[in-house]
């Protein structure tokens, strides 16, 4: 197990003073914009974009979750994307909003992107969630194009892996992208959050899962309550980091259900990783997981297993933040 005397007084004082200083402007300049990762950054941007051209929240974060998606320098989300160990790109994403409205796709193949086949998931069916071949073909009948997903340096990190074909997680690598070729990279989710100034709140996430996963290996990104959870006039949550623990737990159901119990934010993403450290012990060891929480009224809360949990927030003046998660391990 980590050892806990590690997390000393130092990381602590450290949360203490971020929580206090991200609370200090909250009332004046609310968080409207939430999401994982430094490259969280250019989505919370796209998202405030279209909030403040007059969309809604499901709007905001679906123009958010289309930013790495699109990117081919962004290897665990959508296009560019390290493939299963078969070689395929598969892709999973959810979208959800307060009103229990939710679409998801896992395991989609030849379409960039698979936050707005969620969506159309979410519109035009009576299902909350649509897998594999079937949901490629749903999304090509609702005129989504047709793309190839494997680039050429996707597929040469590939190859290289398949001389070994040995896997391993490894914490934080969505801040090292593109990451060294050939490298057992474990790939992570885009999770963001819009709160809209009248306090309606959607959340979306999206992810081309871990590199070099078993051919149809679905993690936490596309099950409501695991990857994101939205519950109105309570806020919302998003998990990032090694999928199957989040699942375990059903981490961002856990989180929003103790922030409806009263918890703030913080304390809420606090007790759903603790939760999982108690639970699994040993076999978490060197994992990463992380979540992140908004609140009803723009509170926000991250937390993670171990250091290099980072993410963005944008405030109702347009400014944009990177923080780093405070978390429960040293390393």
């Amino acid at each position: 197990m980590h050892d806990l005397s590690r997390r000393g007084a130092l990381g602590l004082g450290l949360g203490a003073a971020a929580a206090a200083a991200s609370a200090a402007p909250a009332a004046a300049d609310p968080v409207v914009v939430a999401s994982t990762w430094d490259f969280g950054r250019a989505a919370n941007q796209a998202a405030f974009a279209r909030l403040t051209a007059g969309g809604n929240p499901l709007d905001a974060v679906e123009a958010g979750a289309k930013v790495p998606e699109a990117d081919p320098d962004n290897h665990s989300v959508g296009y560019g994307g390290y493939p299963d160990r078969d070689g395929h790109v598969t892709l999973d994403a959810i979208i959800m909003d307060e009103d229990g409205r939710v679409g998801a796709v896992a395991a989609i193949e030849d379409v960039v992107h698979a936050i707005s086949a969620a969506r159309l998931v979410m519109e035009r069916t009576p299902h909350t969630l649509l897998v594999g071949e079937g949901a490629t073909r749903f999304a090509l009948e609702q005129g989504m194009p047709r793309a190839k997903l494997l680039t050429p340096e996707a597929e040469k990190a590939w190859r290289d892996w398949l001389k070994t074909a040995r896997y391993q997680p490894i914490a934080n690598i969505e801040n090292r992208l593109p990451g060294p070729p050939g490298s057992a990279l474990n790939h992570d989710t885009l999770g963001i959050m819009v709160r809209a100034a009248d306090g309606r709140i959607a959340a979306a996430c999206t992810t081309s899962g871990m590199a070099f996963k078993m051919r149809g290996r679905v993690g936490d990104s596309p099950q409501a309550g695991c990857g994101l959870f939205v519950e109105k006039r309570v806020g919302a949550a998003v998990s990032s980091g090694v999928g199957e623990e989040v699942t375990r737990i059903a981490g961002t159901s856990r989180v929003v259900a103790s922030m409806r119990a009263g918890l703030s934010p913080q304390a809420a993403c606090e007790e759903a990783v603790r939760h999982i450290a108690a639970l699994r012990g040993e076999a978490i060891k060197g994992m990463q997981v992380g979540f992140l929480a908004l609140g009803a009224t723009g509170e926000v809360g991250a937390y993670a297993l171990v250091p290099g949990f980072t993410y963005a927030v944008t405030r109702r003046s347009g400014a944009t933040e990177l923080h780093p998660s405070a978390s429960l391990f040293a390393s």
